[in-house]
């Protein structure tokens, strides 16, 4: 009866089936291309902060000797070449639903047929993709923590006096980072773009200096290398895979940000700006060891002369890890926006920062719990390199779910065959599970961090998913026959329901207008024949809504909205929401009424909410310890008023104890 259950059961099925269905995306091509450094590229972009120093730096990494610089920038410029190249731009991306990427778009394209029947059921494809999307809040809160203490440690380079402030300046950037996304970055989005060039012009730059003054390091783009490191290495060149993947870090984020800017922009960005700056900069920066291997604790630092060079790296570094946070927090804005929509989390509080583009939201809660696991992992680790042990487990963990959902998706939605499905997988988790396999190596050493959070968010998930289908299970054997109220409205004796065997005066019906919010479109919701039998009243107009998630990311206008008249003044209202679009109840069902001369009016309308208290015993369906849980998530989450921007002092909400 509450929000949990007024928002609709599951998603529809109706979302596009296939790639190529991408939505339009405003602005010049060239104009999509430099914002998409700044807002796409911002995490793999500054990766070379701290990428090649975990592999050489102690007690880990190899000696900067020259096969063994040779042997990771063969790594580096391979990795680069098959993970984000030939995978996410040539294959992975062609996988949007409606012009949106990410896993969770990714999940809408499975069949339905591949989906349990029982709602209560998540199956295994749901669970795989649920877990990749809970890795991902555990690279959200990993991301802006490393990229700024690698950019602030720089000025140990320029001088060691400065190391006692790096901790405190870290967490001074991370708190005015976080203070401000309440703003939105409408402003200061317009500036991402030019300083991520600056930055990649940079890159470019001090690697194009050094690789002149030590030309045979592009020797390195010859695999071979990389081959005799492994062969040379063994089993410590495997485990040296957990540093080399730092340097690929950001290529679920070219997937998951296509629906701002659209495929072409990414990829133009990618092939004529970040990779060769990153291949540049990388290659540079063994050309400096090979020289001066004393260097290895800070090679992308001592590229420039100590002083004030020093000092203004720092700070254009500092600009660009704040520019990727910054990416990385909106993305846990949109992620966690996508996956209430969706039904896989309680309601939260969206605030829309921009007029003009819906995609810029923020979410408070989202927002503060990421700034304080972000200042707690800074305290603990207090090292980059620390806290490198620390990422990338839940960044290759989601790749491999990406790449094994794909093939899911290519055999079952697009038709596939096998042989062509099939080899391109095996190519894919060559890579993915050689990445995360040696990051399992480094879990003792903070990898748990990201897996704990996962795998926290993981439970909570398939707990809320399940919890609400038990629920709307629940009411739906509440609901009465619409047949069977209208009767009893009218007075009439009805042979079953809360009405069965009683006669008594037909209803009264007052001036104005109601909207009850259920999950079931078909019979009267529980909490209109709890209004009615209680107050033996009942307005003269009502609407019986009903809200759906579609797997779709947007629903286009003509289909938004569904009428149907059901006699006396009754409407039964069908709103369908994309899991990328706000659901402003008020004006759609204004809107709604226009269209099918409907009485309605603002200022006389009532709207009547459930409100459940969840007992949480040990004789429900769920279990003690999960409907507690699920009880906790429920009390916490947005009210449904919020969620559907309801006027407060137009709601009305009625209880029920309900044990799960």
């Amino acid at each position: 009866m509450s929000g949990t259950t007024a928002e609709g059961a599951q998603p529809g099925a109706n979302a596009d089936q296939g790639h190529g269905h991408g939505h339009g995306h405003g602005g010049a091509v060239g104009t999509l291309v430099i914002a998409a450094l700044g807002i796409v590229f911002g995490d793999i972009g500054t990766s070379p902060l701290y990428a090649l120093k975990e592999c050489v730096a102690l007690p880990h990494g190899v000696a900067a000797t020259h096969e063994n610089i040779l042997g990771l920038l063969s790594l580096f410029f391979w990795s680069l070449t098959m993970v984000v190249t030939f995978k996410y731009l040539t294959f992975i991306m062609r996988a949007d639903n409606g012009g949106e990427g990410g896993i969770l778009a990714l999940l809408a394209l499975v069949p339905e047929n591949l989906r349990p029947k029982h709602k209560d059921r998540i199956g295994w494809i749901t669970a795989v993709v649920i877990f990749g999307a809970a890795l991902l809040y555990g690279d959200g809160v990993i991301t802006p923590a490393i990229s700024v203490l690698s950019a602030v440690e720089g000025l140990e380079v320029a001088t060691t006096s400065l190391k006692p402030i790096v901790v405190p300046l870290t967490c001074i950037i991370l708190l005015g980072l976080f203070a401000v996304q309440s703003r939105g970055t409408a402003g200061i989005g317009r500036v991402f773009g030019p300083v991520m060039v600056l930055w990649f012009l940079v890159l470019a730059g001090l690697g194009v200096v050094y690789i002149a003054r030590y030309p045979a390091v592009l020797a390195a783009l010859n695999p071979a290398h990389a081959a005799r490191f492994f062969a040379h290495h063994g089993g410590h060149g495997f485990a040296i895979l957990g540093s080399v993947v730092l340097c690929v870090t950001g290529g679920e984020a070219l997937y998951a940000d296509m629906g701002h800017f659209g495929r072409r922009p990414i990829t133009l960005a990618w092939y004529g700006a970040v990779m060769p700056a990153l291949v540049l900069n990388y290659f540079g920066q063994g050309a400096l060891l090979l020289a001066h291997p004393e260097q290895a604790d800070h090679p992308f630092f001592s590229m420039v002369p100590k002083g004030a060079a020093t000092y203004a790296l720092v700070a254009l570094a500092a600009s660009a890890t704040v520019i990727a946070s910054q990416a990385l927090i909106s993305g846990a804005f949109s992620l966690t926006r996508q996956a209430t929509q969706l039904g896989f989390l309680p309601r939260v509080r969206v605030k829309h920062t921009s007029h003009e583009t819906e995609g810029q939201i923020y979410v408070p809660e989202v927002n503060w719990l990421l700034c304080a696991a972000c200042l707690v992992l800074v305290f603990a680790f207090r090292e980059s390199g620390r806290l490198a042990a620390a990422y990338g487990i839940a960044v290759t963990g989601t790749m491999g779910i990406t790449s094994i959902i794909f093939y899911v998706v290519a055999r079952r939605t697009w038709g596939w065959p096998v042989h062509k499905a099939l080899p391109l997988l095996l190519l894919f988790l060559v890579f993915d599970f050689a990445f995360f396999g040696a990051n399992l190596l480094k879990f003792f050493d903070g990898g748990y961090v990201p897996m704990l959070i996962g795998v926290a968010l993981f439970v909570a998930m398939v707990i809320w998913r399940r919890g609400r289908a038990i629920l709307d299970e629940k009411f739906r054997k509440k609901v009465v026959p619409f047949g069977d109220f209208r009767a009893a409205l009218a007075g009439k004796p009805v042979t079953h329901g809360p009405f069965r065997g009683k006669e008594h005066e037909p209803t009264a019906r007052v001036p104005g207008t109601a909207v009850f919010l259920t999950s079931n479109a078909e019979e009267a919701p529980p909490v209109l024949t709890h209004h009615v039998r209680h107050n033996k009243s009942l307005h003269r107009t009502v609407l019986i809504v009903t809200v759906t998630a579609e797997r779709a990311p947007r629903v286009s206008e003509s289909k938004r909205v569904e009428v149907q008249s059901l006699g006396e003044d009754f409407h039964r209202v069908v709103i369908r929401s994309g899991y990328m679009q706000d659901t402003h109840l008020p004006r759609l069902l204004e809107h709604a009424a226009h269209l099918h001369a409907i009485p309605f009016d603002p200022g006389d309308v009532t709207y009547y909410l459930g409100r459940e208290t969840l007992l949480a015993t040990s004789k429900g369906e769920m279990g003690r310890l999960p409907e507690t849980i699920f009880s906790f998530m429920a009390k916490n989450a947005s009210s449904a008023s919020a969620h559907f921007h309801l006027p407060e002092e137009h709601v009305v909400e009625l209880g029920i104890q309900v044990d799960l």
